[in-house]
């Protein structure tokens, strides 16, 4: 039998529909056998990793790692390094940096400094009025899918039109390509914030009123009606209220491609602890009324929600902590402290280790076309495991985040269940704990793997003028566009 280069023993390896006592072997970057003790290889190391449980490495589809830019605010070294320290192996960083990531100039700036990422990553280009007619070359790019933000938040990128967004759903549905959506109604947070400041309101709690759950409502159902409309394959970001989950649950019914995430913080925190917290609270979607908590852990538990991600958001702590909640910048560290805060909620009986998994790396892995690759320990998937200490106890501590950014809500917050050792492609990027500090740069793009299948448009008639190709011997003048019937031609 063929020496392999590590073999695990003594762990429990944890998948969506069970918990099994096995061993596992890894030669190269893959996962190669699976099994009994007595069926592994031989291997250069073994490491007995007994009272631990083996769970796909997260996958967290978005985090801001703020560079090119803001390398005050995080960097991809130290976001990339939070990520490994955490359990995770794979995130989708978003476009809102400086520049924006809708351009290939832009995206080329971005892949150079992800050179030093020390976990795997794919990037979401911007989808706006001005990138339309550059989805196919950001693709060609490297690209692995886009993101729209049609509600405002940091970066102050302009909401696309919806004219747009339809156009960029019919060039993107035949592609197979998934558009991340902030949902959220610009128009209405612009008046609801303008009349805010207007009446001198300043505190932490004027930031809700100006975000209310109408806006997600709202722009949930518009972007539902055009991914339905087109065929396009769309993901809610951090859906925050309760109020707009019956939009999933209709929308799957009649067979449209949505998938959507949700956040720690949308679970765990809610307006009583902004009361606390002020400025170090304010993020996009907002943080909601403790009505909310409930009905988003049931949507996750019933399969409306099909993910966990952070929205991880580093600021500088003198950006958050304002007297004026208008000038506190949005968001807050995230991908570090995400899996222990799960795992406490796993250990307290709210879910279990599977669903975790589901959550954490299955549905994420199956959502951006790496499902087979990653999100599973299974021969011919990738190495990456998660390493965890359903046991170890401790208290999450701003100062000691890998991220640049030192300030979180979750400070001095007792959890249960840590990520001990982490595994990316046969390789620890953290272990016992610690970084593997000569591991920065072996993270590496995810299109080479990615599988995302192609989709045929529903409404190939309406197909909009940007996009359409004359079909030949049709004279490109016989018939004003959008009068053909194409089902005919």
């Amino acid at each position: 039998m063929k020496e392999v280069d590590l073999v695990i023993r003594g762990a429990q390896v944890v998948s969506p529909d069970r918990i099994v006592p096995a061993a596992v072997a890894v030669a190269g970057e893959q996962i190669v056998a699976v099994g009994h003790d007595d069926t592994m290889p031989p291997a250069r190391e073994e490491l007995r990793a007994d009272g631990l449980y083996l769970l796909p490495g997260a996958i967290d589809s978005h985090v801001h790692f703020r560079d090119p830019g803001y390398p005050h605010k995080e960097t991809w070294k130290t976001g990339s390094a939070a990520a490994a320290l955490g359990g995770v192996t794979t995130v989708f960083e978003m476009p809102n940096t400086n520049p924006a990531t809708g351009t290939i100039e832009a995206l080329r700036i971005k892949q150079k400094a992800a050179e030093a990422s020390y976990v795997d990553f794919g990037i979401h280009g911007l989808l706006g009025d001005d990138t339309i007619d550059r989805l196919e070359e950001l693709l060609e790019g490297g690209v692995t899918s886009f993101k729209a933000f049609v509600g405002n938040t940091f970066g102050n990128l302009p909401a696309p039109t919806d004219g747009a967004l339809l156009e960029g759903f019919e060039t993107l549905a035949p592609l197979g390509i998934r558009t991340v959506v902030h949902a959220e109604n610009s128009s209405i947070l612009q008046r609801r914030q303008k009349q805010m400041q207007a009446a001198g309101r300043i505190d932490a709690m004027a930031h809700l009123a100006a975000r209310p759950a109408v806006a997600e409502i709202e722009a949930i159902g518009r972007v539902l009606t055009l991914a339905e409309w087109t065929g396009a394959r769309v993901h809610i970001a951090h859906h925050s209220a309760a109020d707009s989950l019956y939009l999933l649950r209709e929308a799957r019914a009649r067979g449209v491609d949505v998938t959507a995430e949700t956040c720690p913080q949308y679970l765990l925190l809610n307006t009583d602890h902004m009361r606390t917290l002020g400025g170090v609270m304010r993020l996009n979607p907002p943080i909601r009324e403790p009505r909310h908590n409930q009905p988003l852990w049931n949507a996750l538990m019933d399969g409306t929600l099909d993910m966990i991600a952070t929205d991880h958001a580093p600021h500088a702590p003198e950006e958050k902590t304002r007297p004026n909640i208008w000038e506190c910048d949005c968001g807050f560290p995230g991908v570090e402290t995400q899996m222990p805060l799960m795992l406490t909620e796993v250990n307290r009986g709210r879910a279990s280790l599977m669903d975790y998994v589901r959550w954490s790396a299955v549905n994420p892995a199956k959502a951006w076309g790496l499902y087979g690759t990653k999100g599973v320990i299974a021969p011919g998937a990738h190495a990456d495991i998660a390493f965890v200490d359903m046991s170890r106890t401790g208290v999450l501590s701003q100062n000691k985040l890998q991220s640049i950014s030192k300030i979180s809500p979750w400070n001095g917050r007792a959890v249960q269940g840590y990520p001990v050792h982490t595994l990316l492609r046969g390789r620890f990027v953290m272990r016992e704990g610690r970084l593997v500090q000569d591991m920065a740069g072996w993270g590496r793009s995810v299109k080479s793997v990615q599988r995302m299948p192609t989709a045929k448009p529903r409404n190939t008639e309406h197909y909009s003028s940007a996009i359409l190709r004359t079909p030949p011997g049709v004279p490109e003048t016989a018939t004003p566009v959008g009068e053909i019937d194409w089902s005919r031609a």
